[in-house]
């Protein structure tokens, strides 16, 4: 009899459940849920409280309504019985934080704090907190704390202590409230199993702990905040657990709102990036994965832990156990995109698209995909959502150059486009100028499935052949493979996720291989982004940061 494990993928606008084969690594059955509250950046649900620039909030209940009807549906939908799921993987945004009671209530609700915006999820891509995280850093540099290094030289305002410090400093009373701050990830593995078992990838990539040293210490805490000092026992835990481990067993509880049988395995929650790696088949250093979606994140294997400027991090163990795990990633891609079409195209063009039954990204794309390389003239840089690597400042905005009276909108989508491939290679070169080896890249996600055109960019601006995964569900296959892993091989299962992965993990026969020539004119391309790279993210012209403190002003 056949074994299934399921993996959910949290996404940031949807929560999908996916049911897979074990062994085989077929996917049976799929089912997607819309988050009923979206992401919440103007006003909470009471339509009333209105939130300020920079704010992403989410709704926890969003993700119970997730389990709750998408792990049914697919049972349904294949047939499969309960009886031979043997495990349950899930993964998420990261960092996105809630605060909650002892008994893992979310603050947001309860009755009292429903009109707070402190006391809902932030989301990954909640940027309220970089004064925060510009402060950290400073007293971080100032009193030579070793592991600002760790992650490139700055940590970022998405991450947790910003989180938590924003909530204390405009928030006290949801702080004092909250018995514990934690990963969405792990409070919705909490709710399957009665206990929170907090992951050592967000622990470890989005908290600054590590494997040996632990969080930072309690008297650079106390130099943030006073306040600060003990927030780790107050508000977090020592008590990490390490991707790959059991977090425990669906309870009677779950078992009847999500219909999984009770003891069902559960394992530890992951991040959305990191849980595609051996989804691909990727076991071993040198070989990048590009996750690629609203955002996307840049994920690799290396056998040292060396210092890369501007990386989100390294973090032993923090993808594949016995491996250092190195992440990087870019704050707008696929958000890039979806700003242009809602902004900027001309309603002649959806009506083109209308009439031809295409969407309007197929539409540009094809239009796009007509040009010669540097053909329009422009270049970007792609900053609509800040910069997360190698710069890390969530303050720096977009620029386009060089468009004039007769520049097409195909012409704009293809320079972003172009700009998120520029913006790969800075965090490429910067891998392998501090000796960290990317020898092939892989990617998956919607746009590396979708999106050809921009495949080829990409191996063109990067000179690299790429490979591309053959599940269009990367994530959530990933962690239905840790499910079964978690399950062990005495229930059908693995011992290990090597094992899962040589497997169930793999990529597509076709890939994508560079252009000679377009190789040539990307790298005259390249370099005049280098040189606004860092014209305008180094210091050189802070103007993006002033104009936004003019608009902070005017707005008041």
């Amino acid at each position: 009899m056949a074994k299934y494990s399921i993996g959910v993928d949290f996404g940031t606008l949807s929560g999908r459940a996916v049911l897979v084969e074990v062994g085989s690594g077929r996917e049976v059955a799929t089912a997607v849920k819309e988050y009923t509250h979206g992401v919440m950046d103007e006003f909470l649900p009471d339509g009333i409280t209105k939130l300020e620039d920079d704010w992403a909030l989410q709704h926890p209940n969003d993700y119970l309504e997730v389990l709750e009807i998408t792990i049914p549906q697919v049972l349904k939908e294949s047939g499969v019985s309960a009886d031979n799921v043997i495990g349950i993987g899930i993964d998420f945004t990261a960092c996105t934080v809630l605060p909650i009671k002892a008994d893992g209530t979310p603050l947001c609700m309860m009755d009292e704090f429903r009109s707070h915006p402190h006391s809902y999820v932030k989301l990954w891509k909640h940027h309220a907190a970089q004064d925060e995280a510009n402060r950290l850093n400073e007293i971080a540099e100032m009193r030579g704390e070793d592991f600002l290094k760790r992650y490139g030289g700055k940590i970022s305002s998405e991450w947790m202590f910003p989180k938590v410090w924003q909530v204390l400093n405009e928030s006290p009373d949801i702080y004092e409230a909250a018995d514990q701050i934690v990963e969405a990830a792990d409070w919705v593995i909490s709710q399957m199993t009665g206990e929170i078992r907090r992951n050592s990838c967000t622990a470890g990539y989005k908290a600054i702990w590590h494997k040996q040293k632990g969080y930072p210490s309690k008297e650079y805490l106390k130099a943030l905040d006073p306040r600060l000092e003990h927030v780790v026992e107050d508000k977090l835990s020592n008590d990490i657990y390490s991707i790959g481990s059991k977090a425990g067993e669906v309870t009677e509880k779950a078992a009847s709102l999500i219909g999984l049988n009770p003891g069902t395995a559960v394992a530890v929650a992951n991040v959305d990036a990191h849980v595609s790696i051996p989804a691909v088949g990727i076991t071993e250093p040198g070989k990048l994965l590009m996750i690629m979606g609203t955002s996307t994140c840049h994920v690799l294997l290396g056998e040292e832990e060396k210092i890369v400027p501007g990386m989100c991090g390294v973090v032993e163990d923090g993808v594949i156990p016995g491996f250092m795990g190195y992440e990087a990633g870019q704050s707008c891609v696929g958000d890039h995109f979806e700003w242009f079409i809602e902004n900027c195209v001309p309603a002649s063009y959806y009506d083109e698209a209308k009439e031809r039954g295409v969407n309007i990204h197929t539409l540009l794309t094809e239009k796009a995909g007509t040009l010669k390389v540097g053909e329009s003239g422009l270049l970007a840089l792609d900053w609509w959502n800040g910069n997360r690597s190698t710069l890390v400042d969530a303050d720096l905005t977009g620029v386009l150059l060089g468009a004039t009276l007769l520049t097409k909108p195909e012409e704009i989508y293809r320079a972003l486009i172009e700009a998120t491939a520029y913006g790969t290679r800075i965090i490429v070169e910067a891998f392998r100028n501090n000796g960290v080896p990317v020898d092939e890249v892989y990617a998956c996600g919607g746009i590396a499935e979708k999106n050809s055109l921009m495949m080829q960019i990409y191996s063109d601006v990067l000179n690299i052949e790429i490979k591309i995964s053959a599940s269009s569900q990367a994530p959530a296959l990933g962690s239905a493979m840790f499910g079964a892993v978690v399950a062990g091989k005495e229930r059908g299962g693995y011992d290990s996720i090597e094992d899962a992965a040589k497997e169930m993990g793999r990529v597509k026969d076709q890939t994508y291989k560079p252009n000679d020539d377009n190789v040539k004119v990307y790298d005259k391309l390249y370099a005049e982004y280098e040189r606004l790279y860092d014209y305008f993210g180094r210091g050189e012209n802070d103007v993006m940061k002033r104009l936004k403190d003019i608009k902070l002003n005017a707005s008041k």
